[in-house]
Protein backbone atom coordinates (compact mmCIF):
# COMPACT_ATOMS: atom_id res chain seq x y z
CA UNK A 1 0.00 0.00 0.00
CA UNK A 2 1.57 3.22 -1.14
CA UNK A 3 2.32 5.76 1.40
CA UNK A 4 -0.90 7.82 2.92
CA UNK A 5 -3.39 5.75 1.82
CA UNK A 6 -3.50 3.43 5.08
CA UNK A 7 -7.03 3.68 6.44
CA UNK A 8 -6.05 4.92 9.17
CA UNK A 9 -4.58 7.83 7.71
CA UNK A 10 -7.49 8.55 5.61
CA UNK A 11 -9.63 8.53 8.70
CA UNK A 12 -7.44 11.06 10.54
CA UNK A 13 -7.17 12.80 7.72
CA UNK A 14 -11.00 13.39 7.25
CA UNK A 15 -11.39 13.90 10.63
CA UNK A 16 -9.47 17.22 10.84
CA UNK A 17 -11.31 18.17 7.67
CA UNK A 18 -14.01 17.53 9.03
CA UNK A 19 -13.54 19.74 11.52
CA UNK A 20 -12.01 22.15 9.64
CA UNK A 21 -15.16 22.76 7.75
CA UNK A 22 -17.25 22.60 10.77
CA UNK A 23 -15.25 25.94 12.22
CA UNK A 24 -15.85 27.35 8.84
CA UNK A 25 -19.10 27.33 8.83
CA UNK A 26 -19.06 28.81 12.52
CA UNK A 27 -20.84 26.17 14.07
CA UNK A 28 -20.46 24.59 17.30
CA UNK A 29 -20.41 20.69 18.01
CA UNK A 30 -23.23 21.06 19.89
CA UNK A 31 -25.24 22.90 16.97
CA UNK A 32 -24.23 20.23 14.48
CA UNK A 33 -25.64 17.65 16.95
CA UNK A 34 -29.05 19.70 16.81
CA UNK A 35 -29.48 20.17 13.56
CA UNK A 36 -28.52 16.36 12.73
CA UNK A 37 -30.31 14.91 15.23
CA UNK A 38 -27.65 13.20 17.16
CA UNK A 39 -25.37 13.36 20.19
CA UNK A 40 -22.55 16.19 20.35
CA UNK A 41 -20.13 13.59 21.57
CA UNK A 42 -20.93 11.47 18.35
CA UNK A 43 -19.73 14.54 16.31
CA UNK A 44 -16.67 15.35 18.37
CA UNK A 45 -15.69 11.36 18.48
CA UNK A 46 -16.06 11.68 14.59
CA UNK A 47 -13.55 14.96 14.58
CA UNK A 48 -11.03 13.27 17.26
CA UNK A 49 -10.88 10.08 14.91
CA UNK A 50 -12.24 7.96 17.67
CA UNK A 51 -14.71 6.49 15.81
CA UNK A 52 -15.26 6.16 11.81
CA UNK A 53 -17.70 7.94 9.92
CA UNK A 54 -19.92 6.53 7.63
CA UNK A 55 -20.20 7.17 4.14
CA UNK A 56 -24.00 8.79 4.67
CA UNK A 57 -22.91 10.82 7.82
CA UNK A 58 -19.93 12.51 6.27
CA UNK A 59 -22.40 13.23 3.45
CA UNK A 60 -24.89 14.68 5.95
CA UNK A 61 -22.56 17.00 7.68
CA UNK A 62 -20.61 18.12 4.36
CA UNK A 63 -24.09 19.23 3.26
CA UNK A 64 -24.47 21.20 6.30
CA UNK A 65 -21.36 22.67 6.21
CA UNK A 66 -22.23 23.95 2.55
CA UNK A 67 -19.42 21.97 0.58
CA UNK A 68 -19.05 22.25 -3.17
CA UNK A 69 -20.73 19.07 -4.72
CA UNK A 70 -17.35 17.86 -6.55
CA UNK A 71 -15.50 18.32 -3.15
CA UNK A 72 -18.37 17.09 -1.33
CA UNK A 73 -17.99 14.05 -3.53
CA UNK A 74 -14.21 13.54 -3.17
CA UNK A 75 -14.58 13.54 1.10
CA UNK A 76 -17.25 10.90 1.16
CA UNK A 77 -15.35 8.54 -1.25
CA UNK A 78 -12.23 9.26 1.11
CA UNK A 79 -14.95 8.12 3.99
CA UNK A 80 -15.42 5.04 2.19
CA UNK A 81 -11.47 4.58 1.52
CA UNK A 82 -11.23 4.99 5.85
CA UNK A 83 -13.45 2.01 6.24
CA UNK A 84 -11.15 -0.20 4.60
CA UNK A 85 -9.57 -2.81 6.53
CA UNK A 86 -5.47 -3.19 6.88
CA UNK A 87 -3.66 -6.32 7.36
CA UNK A 88 -3.32 -5.38 11.45
CA UNK A 89 -7.18 -6.25 11.74
CA UNK A 90 -6.20 -9.77 11.67
CA UNK A 91 -4.26 -9.17 14.78
CA UNK A 92 -6.91 -6.85 16.72
CA UNK A 93 -6.55 -8.79 19.89
CA UNK A 94 -3.06 -7.61 19.58
CA UNK A 95 -3.14 -3.92 18.19
CA UNK A 96 -5.36 -1.66 20.17
CA UNK A 97 -5.79 1.83 18.44
CA UNK A 98 -4.88 3.55 15.35
CA UNK A 99 -1.19 2.93 16.59
CA UNK A 100 0.34 0.86 13.84
CA UNK A 101 -2.03 2.23 10.86
CA UNK A 102 -0.49 5.49 11.73
CA UNK A 103 3.06 3.32 11.53
CA UNK A 104 2.50 1.78 8.44
CA UNK A 105 1.90 4.65 6.66
CA UNK A 106 4.62 6.87 8.13
CA UNK A 107 7.50 8.33 5.92
CA UNK A 108 9.93 9.17 9.00
CA UNK A 109 9.90 7.28 12.43
CA UNK A 110 12.31 8.86 15.39
CA UNK A 111 12.48 6.97 17.85
CA UNK A 112 13.74 6.74 21.67
CA UNK A 113 13.87 3.95 24.24
CA UNK A 114 15.65 4.24 27.30
CA UNK A 115 15.38 0.08 28.54
CA UNK A 116 14.37 -2.04 25.90
CA UNK A 117 15.43 -2.30 22.89
CA UNK A 118 13.02 -0.31 19.82
CA UNK A 119 10.02 -3.03 18.87
CA UNK A 120 10.93 -2.80 14.58
CA UNK A 121 14.25 -3.91 15.53
CA UNK A 122 13.68 -6.63 18.43
CA UNK A 123 14.43 -10.48 17.48
CA UNK A 124 11.81 -13.01 18.47
CA UNK A 125 13.53 -14.90 21.10
CA UNK A 126 13.98 -10.98 22.64
CA UNK A 127 10.44 -9.97 22.13
CA UNK A 128 9.05 -13.36 24.07
CA UNK A 129 11.82 -12.74 27.05
CA UNK A 130 10.43 -9.23 27.45
CA UNK A 131 6.63 -10.57 26.92
CA UNK A 132 6.75 -13.32 29.33
CA UNK A 133 8.69 -10.78 31.87
CA UNK A 134 6.05 -8.08 31.44
CA UNK A 135 2.84 -9.74 31.11
CA UNK A 136 3.57 -13.36 33.29
CA UNK A 137 -0.50 -13.57 33.03
CA UNK A 138 -0.04 -14.75 29.70
CA UNK A 139 -0.39 -18.14 28.19
CA UNK A 140 1.99 -19.10 25.55
CA UNK A 141 -0.58 -19.06 22.98
CA UNK A 142 -0.94 -14.95 23.53
CA UNK A 143 2.48 -14.51 23.29
CA UNK A 144 3.16 -16.18 20.22
CA UNK A 145 0.75 -14.67 18.29
CA UNK A 146 2.27 -11.24 20.14
CA UNK A 147 5.16 -12.16 18.20
CA UNK A 148 4.24 -13.31 15.33
CA UNK A 149 2.36 -9.90 14.89
CA UNK A 150 5.18 -8.30 16.46
CA UNK A 151 7.25 -10.06 12.94
CA UNK A 152 4.74 -8.78 10.76
CA UNK A 153 5.37 -5.04 11.86
CA UNK A 154 8.90 -5.41 11.34
CA UNK A 155 8.58 -6.02 7.21
CA UNK A 156 7.79 -2.26 7.31
CA UNK A 157 11.57 -1.72 7.28
CA UNK A 158 12.39 -4.19 4.28
CA UNK A 159 9.55 -3.65 2.04
CA UNK A 160 9.65 -1.25 -0.92
CA UNK A 161 9.45 2.58 -0.07
CA UNK A 162 10.43 2.02 3.49
CA UNK A 163 10.07 4.92 6.04
CA UNK A 164 13.42 6.22 7.31
CA UNK A 165 13.82 4.97 10.97
CA UNK A 166 15.84 6.85 13.15
CA UNK A 167 15.93 5.13 16.69
CA UNK A 168 18.21 6.48 19.41
CA UNK A 169 18.87 4.00 22.49
CA UNK A 170 20.16 4.45 26.13
CA UNK A 171 23.23 2.26 26.10
CA UNK A 172 21.26 0.58 29.40
CA UNK A 173 19.33 -1.07 26.47
CA UNK A 174 22.57 -2.94 25.37
CA UNK A 175 23.99 -3.99 28.57
CA UNK A 176 20.78 -5.13 30.06
CA UNK A 177 20.45 -9.35 29.58
CA UNK A 178 16.87 -10.09 28.42
CA UNK A 179 16.27 -13.77 27.84
CA UNK A 180 19.71 -14.79 29.06
CA UNK A 181 23.02 -14.20 27.07
CA UNK A 182 22.62 -15.99 24.30
CA UNK A 183 19.10 -13.99 23.59
CA UNK A 184 20.80 -11.15 23.91
CA UNK A 185 23.92 -11.61 21.92
CA UNK A 186 21.41 -12.48 18.89
CA UNK A 187 19.58 -9.20 19.43
CA UNK A 188 22.98 -7.06 19.96
CA UNK A 189 23.78 -8.84 15.98
CA UNK A 190 20.44 -7.81 14.89
CA UNK A 191 21.04 -4.07 15.92
CA UNK A 192 24.80 -4.33 14.40
CA UNK A 193 22.30 -5.95 10.79
CA UNK A 194 19.40 -3.85 10.36
CA UNK A 195 21.74 -0.73 10.96
CA UNK A 196 23.28 -1.51 7.41
CA UNK A 197 20.19 -0.93 5.94
CA UNK A 198 20.20 2.64 4.43
CA UNK A 199 16.55 4.16 6.02
CA UNK A 200 17.63 2.87 9.59
CA UNK A 201 19.79 4.82 11.44
CA UNK A 202 21.02 3.96 15.11
CA UNK A 203 22.49 5.67 18.02
CA UNK A 204 23.27 5.32 21.55
CA UNK A 205 23.51 7.31 24.22
CA UNK A 206 26.24 6.53 26.87
CA UNK A 207 26.44 6.46 30.29
CA UNK A 208 28.91 8.76 30.19
CA UNK A 209 27.44 11.76 28.52
CA UNK A 210 25.35 12.36 32.24
CA UNK A 211 21.41 13.50 32.16
CA UNK A 212 19.95 14.29 29.10
CA UNK A 213 16.78 15.38 27.04
CA UNK A 214 14.65 12.23 27.25
CA UNK A 215 14.94 10.65 30.98
CA UNK A 216 11.30 10.58 31.36
CA UNK A 217 10.61 7.96 29.08
CA UNK A 218 10.24 6.70 25.51
CA UNK A 219 8.61 8.20 22.35
CA UNK A 220 8.27 8.00 18.98
CA UNK A 221 7.51 10.60 16.45
CA UNK A 222 5.93 10.38 13.18
CA UNK A 223 6.64 12.04 10.12
CA UNK A 224 3.62 11.48 7.08
CA UNK A 225 4.36 12.15 3.74
CA UNK A 226 1.05 14.74 2.57
CA UNK A 227 1.40 17.88 3.97
CA UNK A 228 -2.15 17.93 5.32
CA UNK A 229 -1.30 14.96 7.35
CA UNK A 230 0.93 16.67 10.55
CA UNK A 231 3.54 14.69 12.38
CA UNK A 232 2.45 13.04 15.97
CA UNK A 233 4.13 12.21 18.94
CA UNK A 234 3.17 8.72 20.63
CA UNK A 235 4.32 8.36 23.95
CA UNK A 236 4.68 4.88 25.50
CA UNK A 237 2.66 3.98 28.55
CA UNK A 238 1.97 1.26 31.14
CA UNK A 239 -1.11 0.95 30.61
CA UNK A 240 -1.18 2.27 26.52
CA UNK A 241 -0.01 4.97 24.89
CA UNK A 242 -1.11 8.67 23.91
CA UNK A 243 -0.76 10.84 21.19
CA UNK A 244 -0.05 14.03 21.06
CA UNK A 245 -0.77 16.39 17.74
CA UNK A 246 -0.79 19.89 18.69
CA UNK A 247 1.67 21.43 17.26
CA UNK A 248 3.64 22.71 20.33
CA UNK A 249 3.80 19.20 21.95
CA UNK A 250 5.09 18.01 18.59
CA UNK A 251 7.68 20.64 18.33
CA UNK A 252 9.03 19.99 21.67
CA UNK A 253 9.22 16.23 21.31
CA UNK A 254 11.13 16.79 17.93
CA UNK A 255 13.64 19.63 19.86
CA UNK A 256 14.20 16.81 22.59
CA UNK A 257 15.07 14.47 19.86
CA UNK A 258 17.32 16.74 18.46
CA UNK A 259 18.89 17.20 21.97
CA UNK A 260 19.44 13.57 22.03
CA UNK A 261 20.99 13.07 18.63
CA UNK A 262 23.87 15.97 19.71
CA UNK A 263 24.49 13.75 23.19
CA UNK A 264 24.38 10.17 21.50
CA UNK A 265 27.71 8.76 19.73
CA UNK A 266 27.26 8.84 16.31
CA UNK A 267 25.91 6.26 14.17
CA UNK A 268 29.18 4.67 13.50
CA UNK A 269 30.57 5.06 17.30
CA UNK A 270 26.91 3.24 18.54
CA UNK A 271 27.46 0.52 16.23
CA UNK A 272 30.91 -0.10 17.64
CA UNK A 273 29.29 0.23 21.09
CA UNK A 274 26.93 -2.44 20.40
CA UNK A 275 29.44 -4.88 18.61
CA UNK A 276 31.39 -4.59 21.72
CA UNK A 277 28.28 -5.49 24.26
CA UNK A 278 28.03 -8.09 21.52
CA UNK A 279 31.69 -9.74 21.94
CA UNK A 280 31.22 -9.04 25.90
CA UNK A 281 28.47 -11.40 25.48
CA UNK A 282 29.86 -14.09 23.66
CA UNK A 283 32.89 -14.43 25.61
CA UNK A 284 30.60 -14.76 28.71
CA UNK A 285 29.12 -17.26 26.66
CA UNK A 286 32.40 -18.95 26.13
CA UNK A 287 33.22 -18.67 30.10
CA UNK A 288 29.82 -20.69 30.19
CA UNK A 289 30.43 -23.13 28.54
CA UNK A 290 34.26 -24.14 28.65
Amino acid sequence: MARGQSPTVRRRRLSSELRRLREAARLTIEEVGDRLECSASKISRIETGHVGVTPRDARDLLELYGVPPDRLEALVQLSREARKKGWWHAYNEVFTGAFVGLESDASSLRAFQALLVPGLLQTEDYTRAVMRSIRPDWTEAEVERRVIARTERQRLLTESDPPNFWAIVDEAVLLRTVGGPGVMHKQLLRLCEMSTLPNVTLQVVPFDSGAHSSMEGPFLILGFPEQMDPDVVYVDTTTGGVYLEEQPDVQRYTLMFDHLRASAASPDESVHLVSRAAERLSRQREGENP
